[in-house]
């Protein structure tokens, strides 16, 4: 798709054909036999064979996919903003907008731990958990969707701070861990207030991440029981394979590997999860911006890591960048490519020169996919990535 052609809106009506693969979301039946999607108002209406869809009209867009897959929009489960479309802790402007190149479509924050002077009383603590929740509710660099405000645990807080929180729209709860509340019983207890008020919560796994964070091991992780065991492959230094092992085998909270990570801890905890049968806890991030830098390819390079140094298929750990994070964090409105979900949708295929016939092969050989374009609620944002390879298919 040429750039300079008009981008489709978001009110109108979009047919989208020959779909060489689809890849829905949903662990359950991550490859559906489909080939077609319907769009009306930025929603899909309709998923099935191009002979069950209705005939385009006047005024309908018709999307020739060429063969390439289509999966929804991936979502990073951990990053850190700060204002806008900057990170201090690179001094890098226009990193989120790089991102939508890499097929995110929505970022949820950890925590806006690098905010500089961060406050840590609890009328600060709560002034930038609303600020950044009201910020970035209403801020779409390339129409991405951000959810942010996740106020870092610090001494203090009552279950009546958490209350007005969740009045005043903050859904999550940063990392316990990176404040100075670090242990087991006092975070359990601030994690069942924030439960108790709809909150999505997570806990800082591993070695210490920047000043002022601190060792979170096996007992805390377990005791705290936070929504999702952040980093679990660490962020960026891991626990030692026996407390993994117990956070997986006593745990039942929702396992996250980062792109930030450690590897060789994050194909352990994959496996352990897939021995177990329980892949649907498996969720990915970045945890970026960090010392390591910002990813705008940070999760397909670690779909592509997972699904090339392990058993688990590719398209059932393209789940765990979406539908399974939608089903955590309780986004009924994206995730999966099903009617009545938001029509975020990435357009990829394989590399130019990747081996393989398609883009699972590629991502099975290590090599990353090329996408050929980005749609979020309906709405053409790419054509094109300027950060992948160059896919072989591309929509037209």
């Amino acid at each position: 798709m040429a750039h300079e052609e008009a981008p489709a809106s978001a009110s109108q009506r979009i047919i989208v054909r020959n779909i060489g693969l689809m890849l829905s979301g949903d662990l359950e039946k991550p490859v559906l036999d489909a080939d077609s999607i319907l769009i009306e108002d930025g929603i899909i209406r309709a998923v099935g064979r191009a002979a069950d869809m209705p005939p385009p009209e006047k005024d309908d867009r018709v999307i020739d996919a060429d063969g390439c897959a289509v999966c929804p929009g991936l979502i990073d489960n951990h990053m850190h903003p700060v204002a806008g479309d900057w990170t201090p802790r690179q001094n890098q402007i226009g990193w989120m907008e790089s991102c939508v190149h890499g097929g995110v479509t929505t970022l949820i924050s950890a925590g806006e731990a690098h905010y500089p002077n961060r406050p840590r009383d609890v009328v600060g603590v709560k002034a930038l958990a609303i600020a950044a929740q009201r910020s970035f509710s209403g801020f779409r660099p390339l129409g991405m969707k951000i959810i942010a405000g996740a106020p870092v645990l610090e001494p203090g807080l009552t279950e009546n701070d958490f209350k007005e929180l969740a009045d005043a729209g903050v859904t999550l709860v940063g990392e316990v861990g990176l404040g100075r509340i670090k242990d087991g019983p006092t975070g359990r207890m601030m994690i069942g207030w924030s439960r108790k008020y709809g909150m999505t919560s997570m806990t800082h796994t591993g070695g210490p991440s920047i000043p002022g964070s601190g060792r979170i091991g096996a007992d805390v992780v377990l005791e705290v029981d936070a929504d999702v065991v952040a980093h679990v492959n660490g962020g960026p230094t891991a626990l030692p394979d026996d407390e993994l092992r117990r956070i997986c085998e006593e745990g039942t909270r929702a396992l996250e590997i980062v792109h930030n990570g450690n590897l060789r801890s994050g194909l352990m905890v994959l496996e352990l999860a897939n021995e177990r049968n329980e892949l649907h806890r498996m969720l990915l991030g970045t945890d970026a911006p960090a010392g390591s830098g910002v990813q705008p390819l940070g999760i397909l390079r670690t779909i592509a890591h997972l699904a090339s140094l392990t058993d688990v298929a590719p398209e059932l750990i393209f789940c765990f960048a979406t539908g399974n994070v939608a089903r955590v964090r309780n986004l009924a409105d994206r995730g999966v490519i099903e009617p009545g979900r938001a029509a975020d949708l990435v357009f990829l295929d394989a590399a130019e020169a990747s081996a393989g016939d398609d883009v699972l092969d590629c991502l099975r050989e290590g090599n990353l996919p090329g996408i050929g374009m980005v749609m979020i609620d309906g709405v053409v944002r790419t054509g094109r990535s300027r950060n992948t390879p160059p896919a072989r298919r591309v929509p037209k």
